[in-house]
């Protein structure tokens, strides 16, 4: 299902993306971030439920001036220690800004987060191609859209759903930015079970495909 998936991502669908059975078993939704519209955040946050974040490409992150909110809260004494994510116990989270873009309201209306999604896509874009303004000149923090920064190395350093989904955008030849979205279960209150979530890309046509698969592509591109 591989090549599927890349088809799917480049022509700015959603895919379903799962990581692994002895990790977070979540399955995320996953869209190109410059293909994001109000009726993806909305199919996202009804259907999906969990967080509705941005993983961006780690030379980007630093380019763009990105960083680990692990750093950035380091002299907190509520900041993550080593070893103390239970499915990631090597790796602090890749959480960096919570931010809105300038010309929102709010912020959180399916409208604001899109223009907010869509503009990171595009800074990204400009700091592969030499260019691109100060992020503060578009965005302000705090804000409603996480961005979510991938370790250095992608896969050959943490296998989250943040680097899944950047080494998927760098196989399909796509900017490197795309927002996510867990799916949860409305009655248990977990993460949506593998079955279900298939079950789900069935019922509305998209393609499911998991981490191992990602993984397995990537160590033989």
């Amino acid at each position: 299902m591989i090549d599927e998936a890349l088809k799917a991502l480049a022509k700015g669908e959603f895919i379903l993306l799962y990581d692994f059975d002895d990790r977070e078993r979540e399955t995320d939704f996953a869209i190109r971030a410059d293909a994001v519209s109000p009726a993806h955040i909305r199919q996202m946050r009804k259907d999906g439920g969990g967080l509705i974040c941005t993983a961006v490409h780690p030379v980007a992150a630093t380019k763009l001036g990105l960083p680990f909110a692990h750093d950035v809260l380091r002299s907190c004494s509520l900041v993550e220690r080593d070893g103390d994510i239970p499915y990631d116990p090597k790796n602090h989270s890749s959480f960096s800004l919570w931010v809105n873009h300038r010309n929102t309201f709010t912020g959180i209306t399916d409208r604001d987060r899109s223009l907010t999604v869509n503009a990171i896509a595009e800074q990204v874009r400009r700091s592969f191609n030499g260019g691109g303004a100060n992020f503060s000149d578009h965005f302000r923090t705090p804000g409603h859209v996480a961005i979510l920064r991938a370790a250095a190395g992608l896969l050959d350093e943490r296998c989250g759903q943040t680097e899944l989904s950047i080494a998927l955008a760098n196989l399909a030849g796509i900017t490197p930015a795309v927002t996510i979205c867990e799916m949860l279960d409305d009655e248990t209150g977990f993460a949506l079970a593998k079955e279900d979530a298939i079950r789900y890309a069935r019922t509305h046509g998209l393609v499911f495909i998991e981490g191992k698969e990602v993984l397995e592509r990537w160590n033989t591109r």
